[in-house]
């Protein structure tokens, strides 16, 4: 596992403005979900959690709402990056901390509500990840998550995998929406809401973000050039490459 986690902070950590400044991290129809649901639910007195922040995005949407959100990542240059544009955007009540899913530096029942987007797929073990979310977070209390949920099919499923892996060295798994449900249910965290919208990915900036090295970028062109029909129409994948995944959004509440 430490090697696992020593690959993702090298993978991610000279990458942090990339990550501040991407389309596909920084806007979304789930942060506009994300903030209605904590609006409607959660405290403006609550202290949250934001497991594997990356650049921040969704503890910049959710801190206006909150008493104080914390930021956890294990690379210390999204940490940097993160600490940098809440002081440029006024955020007081943002703090970061060093960590990662599975090991919470904190105490139980310690936040309101916790929250992850487009991390989980990175941890190497998903259920101690959520399960220690549930763990430090209060009876009642809510857990976010947010991530590329993979297709139902196991053909699409299986390409789309591979893709990623090639992309990145430091992917694990993209869940489907039954994993999720059953990932929470085990945990103890009840399902309230879960939402999906279609995620374009343009081909050479998603590489291009991960620094794809060319031999393993051609790899993965030719693995989509090779792809079924099937896998091309449920991705819709497009000449250069792009194609649409989806983002899932799961809501649920500690029993």
């Amino acid at each position: 596992m430490q090697a696992h986690q020593q690959a993702t902070t090298q993978q991610f950590d000279p990458q942090a403005q990339a990550y501040l400044s991407s389309a596909v991290h920084a806007a979304g129809p789930d942060l506009a979900q994300a903030r209605q649901l904590v609006a409607a639910n959660v405290s403006a007195q609550a202290q949250a959690l934001d497991v594997g922040c990356g650049a921040g995005h969704l503890a910049f949407n959710l801190a206006p709402l909150l008493a104080q959100i914390t930021a956890l990542d294990p690379a210390p240059a999204m940490l940097d990056t993160v600490r940098a544009a809440a002081v440029a955007n006024g955020l007081g009540n943002l703090v970061t901390q060093p960590g990662h899913a599975g090991a919470l530096p904190f105490a139980d029942a310690s936040f309101e509500l916790v929250a992850s987007r487009y991390s989980a797929h990175h941890w190497l073990d998903l259920a101690a990840g959520v399960a220690d979310m549930r763990r430090v977070t209060r009876r009642g209390g809510h857990v976010l998550i947010i991530d590329v949920q993979a297709p139902a099919d196991a053909l699409a499923d299986t390409h789309l995998q591979c893709w990623e892996l090639l992309r990145d060295r430091s992917h694990v798994r993209d869940r489907s929406d039954s994993e999720w449900r059953t990932l929470l249910d085990d945990a103890g965290i009840e399902l309230l809401a879960h939402h999906s919208w279609p995620l374009r990915l343009e081909f050479a900036s998603w590489v291009t973000r991960m620094r794809t090295p060319p031999e393993k970028v051609a790899m993965l062109r030719q693995l989509q050039q090779e792809a079924p029909q099937e896998v091309a129409s449920a991705l819709q994948l497009e000449a250069d490459g792009s194609f649409t995944a989806s983002t899932g959004l799961w809501w649920g509440r500690v029993r």
